[in-house]
């Protein structure tokens, strides 16, 4: 099996919860910043698993999706515990990043593996946890506005179910030696979310962006990891 099958069957045993830790986690090197830098040796994460699916099929096949190897693991870490403390919860990623990194337009991030788009969790007008629905009529989910309290027609933001997996994304950073170094999330949402079981302990530990970022985060909320990386020379 090349080297790149492997890496993709290890990925497809994560998301089942079959192997906790791929040996490859190291593989991945990073250069400069999410804003400007590349990658080597990156991996394509799932396009779903028991409880997460990629936010387009077609944005996977084209190559967005690509993450480095160490974020690919905290990621699938994350969604494993999910399954366990949020099992009827649904989750859906956005992009993330080329093969080997450099300018995703029209993210101004995204550049060297280590930044994720997750979009919001949401319920139903039953109440039920499903898939924010993204496609072509709606730029792939990015060109959904929710309101300021949370709701898009019928579906509300989860926010217990976005703070768990904040949590979870936390605490698999810091079991593997890394750390979220930068979340953006819309700040009408912030009150909603620290009023959360996790939100007192999300508002004192986790690094969000105090600025208005150049694009409303209220689909989607954008997590850099803290990976290090070599210069970009």
């Amino acid at each position: 099996m090349s080297p790149p099958m492997a890496r993709h069957a290890a990925l497809l045993l994560c998301s089942l919860g079959i192997l906790s830790s791929p040996a490859w986690a190291a593989e991945s090197q990073c250069y400069g910043t999410v804003g400007h830098g590349r990658i080597e040796n990156s991996v394509k994460l799932p396009t779903s698993g028991p409880n997460f699916t990629a936010y387009s099929s077609l944005g996977a096949a084209a190559g967005r999706t690509h993450v480095h190897a160490k974020v690919a693991d905290i990621v699938l870490t994350a969604y494993g515990e999910l399954a366990k403390v949020q099992p009827r919860a649904t989750y859906v990623y956005g992009e993330t990043g080329w093969a080997s990194g450099g300018r995703l337009r029209p993210h101004r991030t995204h550049q060297n593996g280590l930044s994720v788009d997750f979009f919001v969790p949401v319920r139903n007008a039953e109440g039920k946890s499903v898939p924010l629905p993204t496609g072509l009529t709606n730029k792939l989910g990015y060109d959904i506005e929710f309101d300021k309290a949370g709701r898009y027609g019928e579906y509300t933001i989860d926010f217990p179910a976005l703070a768990e997996h904040l949590y979870q994304l936390q605490q698999a950073a810091r079991a593997k030696g890394s750390g979220l170094s930068r979340v953006i999330l819309d700040p009408a949402y912030l009150p909603q979310l620290f009023a959360t079981a996790r939100g007192p302990h999300l508002q004192r530990t986790l690094p969000f962006m105090k600025g208005t970022p150049w694009v409303r985060h209220d689909e989607h909320y954008h997590v850099d990891f803290g990976v290090p990386c070599k210069p970009d020379t």
